[in-house]
């Protein structure tokens, strides 16, 4: 009897039959690989995860990016019709055990170590500047009143705030001169900045601890005065109908103005003089 005949088949064309298979069951299917995935240099295929694929590109794109990256950054990278806000959400919530998470900070989106891990990474290092009391309570001002002026920022602490706390912010990159006030003077108003946000981990400005939050974290005495409040803040990127321009049209308006009142004051005068000192007509 002749033993039968072994045919021996390499790793190498097994791999070859197991992906023309996958080829084979993906083009069964409606799924196709996005345009915004396939490599330029290989002819268009179909691809049996491409769900899958656009998240890579997503989990790809955050994880090089220095900066927090907006949706359109995301829509570059894959098909018109894809919703991205969809997928960031679906990324979110695979991230939300892990070491590193997926956030949103100033509707912008960025992989950030879990609160709950970010001790690993804190270095023991000397503090070229550390914000004062005063700093602190001004930024908190800006932050829940604006837009807001010095005077006002002043009325609302009780005491005077020096020229070089505000300086102090500004180098931070935490706040900005908004614009100036429509008051005499036309003082300047200040509001944060998407620094602020990104530094504290917050979407919005919206996102600041309201009363209810405060007493429950013990941030306020218990025997609050009557009628005590924190103002809700609000994300007033416009400027406000108080408000006008950095630039200097306002400033220009009102010399104008001051002009013409002068003007028509110097007429009123000549008037008056010429009554009282009439000319002799020969």
């Amino acid at each position: 009897m002749v033993p039968p005949r072994l045919t021996l088949v390499s790793d190498n064309t097994r791999e070859k039959k197991e992906a023309a298979a996958n080829i084979e069951e993906a083009a069964a299917g409606d799924e196709e690989i996005p345009s915004a995935l396939l490599d330029p240099e290989k002819p268009a295929a179909r691809h049996p995860h491409a769900p899958r694929e656009k998240l890579r590109r997503i989990e790809a794109m955050l994880f090089a990016a220095a900066e927090p990256l907006d949706v359109k950054a995301f829509a570059r990278a894959l098909d018109a019709n894809d919703d991205v806000n969809a997928l960031l959400l679906e990324l979110q919530a695979e991230y939300r055990d892990r070491g590193v998470n997926l956030v949103r900070v100033a509707g912008r989106w960025q992989l950030r170590t879990a609160d709950d891990l970010s001790f690993l990474l804190e270095r023991q290092q000397k503090e070229e500047r550390k914000l004062s009391k005063a700093a602190l309570e001004t930024l908190s001002i800006i932050a829940y009143h604006q837009p807001v002026t010095r005077a006002e920022i002043e009325e609302i602490r009780g005491v005077s705030t020096s020229p070089g706390t505000l300086d102090v912010l500004m180098e931070t990159g935490w706040i900005r001169p908004r614009g100036r006030r429509r008051a005499p003077g036309r003082p300047l108003t200040y509001g944060t900045t998407e620094d602020f946000l990104i530094h504290f981990g917050m979407d919005s400005i919206k996102d600041l601890p309201g009363l209810a939050d405060l007493k429950a974290q013990g941030l306020l005495d218990a025997n609050l005065p009557p009628g005590f409040t924190v103002p809700s803040p609000t994300d007033v990127a416009a400027l406000m109908p108080d408000e006008l321009p950095l630039t200097d049209e306002g400033d220009e308006e009102e010399q104008e103005q001051l002009a013409l009142d002068e003007e028509a004051a110097s007429e009123d005068e000549d008037e008056a003089t010429t009554s009282e000192h009439p000319v002799d007509e020969a």
